[in-house]
């Protein structure tokens, strides 16, 4: 499991490739200019982005976009499969998220919540040293460009409700289902 998000070499560097050709059909225009493999979902199609180093983006979509891959893309796709098929637990791949110093450190503290496993916007808070800041983890956390694989959707109230989710409260009830019936087979 890639747990070393801060601490990632290639955590924060930006490198683009002459090879990398525009992505059409994204959400978020800002990825265009990177690889894209896509997985798909019983709730949609997930596109994985991803620089030469690293995994940059997830994105969920109703409809099945272009891919223009590379083998981090391919290999991010690959596991994110397996994840689906509740064949894995433990994603092992480079990320290199855009964000500032807070979020990135609340994206670390998140990728401590084990498969399976809940914590609240508090329990995060208090990972990153200041249980006052339970909004602004929670805007944190809404703003994940890498979720699964960074799991926000393992984040919820305080009072054990689930709160809102990039993807939908659909896809987050379907992701925390997916991962206790992994759980309870084991």
């Amino acid at each position: 499991m890639n747990k070393e998000l801060a601490t990632n070499p290639q955590f924060g560097e930006r490198q683009t490739s002459d090879h990398q050709r525009s992505c059409s059909q994204t959400n978020y225009p800002q990825n265009a200019h990177l690889y894209k493999s896509i997985v798909a979902t019983p709730h949609g199609f997930l596109s994985v982005f991803a620089s030469d180093n690293a995994v940059k983006a997830i994105d969920f979509s109703d409809i099945h976009p272009p891919a223009n891959e590379n083998r981090i893309s391919k290999l991010a796709a690959k596991q994110l499969s397996e994840y689906i098929a509740n064949k894995r637990e433990y994603f092992e791949l480079p990320l290199d998220p855009d964000g500032t110093d807070f979020q990135k450190q609340v994206w670390q503290a998140l990728l401590d919540v084990p498969f399976g496993a809940t914590a609240s916007y508090l329990d995060i808070a208090v990972a990153v040293g200041n249980k006052k800041a339970c909004r602004a983890v929670g805007a944190a956390n809404g703003k994940n460009p890498i979720p699964i694989v960074i799991p926000c959707h393992r984040i919820i109230g305080s009072n054990g409700k689930l709160t809102g989710y990039a993807g939908g409260l659909t896809r987050k009830t379907y992701l925390l289902a997916l991962e206790s019936r992994a759980r309870s087979s084991q």
